[in-house]
């Protein structure tokens, strides 16, 4: 139970890492609120972790949004000790076919939501006398790949911007930690298989076939293998992490 009495909030904790994530956190003892534009799915994962998970709709490019769904966590728990910015899209594209509006949907998402979703806690950890914040970026943070400038430079961002939140709410002992996983079967590896199939002219599924068997330990990560790293940076064990990007990713990216 390493996390007992805590308040977490997790962003598109409706499924794949966030929905993995939301049943670690409870099992260890946490209050969950499951955030998610998909308010259904969010409530269903919800209603199928118990009394200690709750569904809060939010979209996090809309402030208003985001206020909305602290507040709701705040007047069911009375505040958050943890949130974990786990919502993110991701979408190829060459430089030809990149445009205003993809960009901004990426970065708004990735970047952006990270950045509103950390505002809107910080009041509430400092009121609680501090807390834990853990972002998701990527393996392709760590590196550029063709066709994904986008994605991959707003994945750099998110750990830029993890470095310089844990320096700025270091005093108010909040620690800032990001988690950089590689490739993991979840639903959303299907919409990237899919437009890796038209970009490298592959069959659907092979790409996705071959990233799992070139990762070190020989498969593609499971959400449960993302949810124990981001119970550990949640919980007291790692009072003394911050500022730092953990690479969950079977070997694939060495730092």
């Amino acid at each position: 139970m390493r996390l007992q009495g805590k308040v977490a909030l997790i962003t598109g904790g409706a499924r794949g890492i966030g929905r993995a994530i939301s049943a670690a956190y409870v099992a260890e003892g946490a209050k969950v609120a499951i955030a998610d534009r998909l308010a259904h799915e969010a409530a269903e994962t919800a209603a199928a972790l118990g009394p200690n998970a709750m569904a809060v709709t939010m979209d996090v490019t809309d402030l208003a949004s985001i206020a909305a769904g602290v507040a709701a966590v705040e007047a069911a728990w009375g505040g958050v000790d943890i949130l974990v910015n786990n919502a993110g899209i991701f979408n190829m594209a060459s430089i030809d076919k990149i445009t205003l509006e993809d960009y901004r949907r990426q970065y708004d998402v990735n970047v952006g939501g990270t950045i509103f979703a950390i505002q809107a806690v910080v009041p509430s950890m400092k009121r609680r006398g501090g807390g834990a914040i853990i972002n998701f970026s990527s393996q392709a943070g760590r590196r550029g790949e063709p066709n994904i400038a986008i994605y991959c430079s707003s994945k750099a961002a998110v750990i830029s911007l993890t470095q310089s939140f844990a320096l700025e709410f270091a005093k108010d002992k909040i620690r800032v930690n990001a988690i950089a996983p590689g490739v993991v079967d979840t639903p959303m590896w299907d919409v990237v298989d899919a437009q890796f199939a038209k970009y490298e002219n592959k069959a659907l599924g092979q790409k996705k076939r071959e990233v799992g068997e070139a990762v070190p330990l020989g498969r593609m990560g499971l959400p449960e293998d993302i949810a124990g790293p981001c119970v550990f940076l949640a919980s007291d064990e790692a009072r003394y992490v911050t500022a730092q990007t953990l690479n969950v990713d079977g070997g694939n990216w060495m730092s």
